[in-house]
């Protein structure tokens, strides 16, 4: 049994060994050569042109001339009364016309309700009449009834 769990991790060594040159072969585009490792090559390539950058001075003054011509100019802060000015400019507009058609999705509405308004109103003012009228009737009867009991 012990044959068959060394040659299995032999076999697994060797399947590791494969994927890491494939993997290598896909990310570099070329093989290992010399026995030196692909990242290390790769890294010792780049270096030399990533040490020479050129040097920017934002916070700090130089004295000497040449370094002079190398500070940032500083940066003026962005004013925030203007971009909040901005933004309520922008989001105004859109209430605005959801308010428009609102009144105009409700005025069919109100005209109804006006119409019904109008008519409860008229009933009521009738009905006063009417009582008054039998009121006035019945204070009319009332006096007639009195002078003639009195003859």
């Amino acid at each position: 049994m012990e044959r068959n769990v060394g040659s299995l991790q032999e076999q697994a060594l060797k399947r590791k060994e494969r994927l890491k040159a494939i993997r290598d072969k896909q990310i570099h585009g070329r093989e290992q050569e010399d026995g030196e490792p692909e990242n290390k090559k790769a890294f010792l390539e780049e270096l030399p042109e990533t040490r020479h950058r050129e040097l920017k001075l934002r916070n700090y003054t130089p004295e000497d001339e040449e370094l002079k011509e190398r500070q940032v100019p500083k940066a003026k802060p962005a004013s925030v009364e203007d971009k909040v000015k901005d933004q309520l400019e922008a989001a105004n507009p859109e209430p605005i016309i959801e308010e428009v058609d609102l009144k105009r999705d409700v005025a069919k509405k109100l005209e109804k309700l006006e119409r019904r308004t109008q008519r409860g109103i008229a009933e009521l003012i009738r009905d006063r009449l009417r009582g008054s009228e039998e009121e006035l009737a019945a204070a009319v009867g009332a006096v007639g009834v009195e002078d003639g009991d009195s003859d």
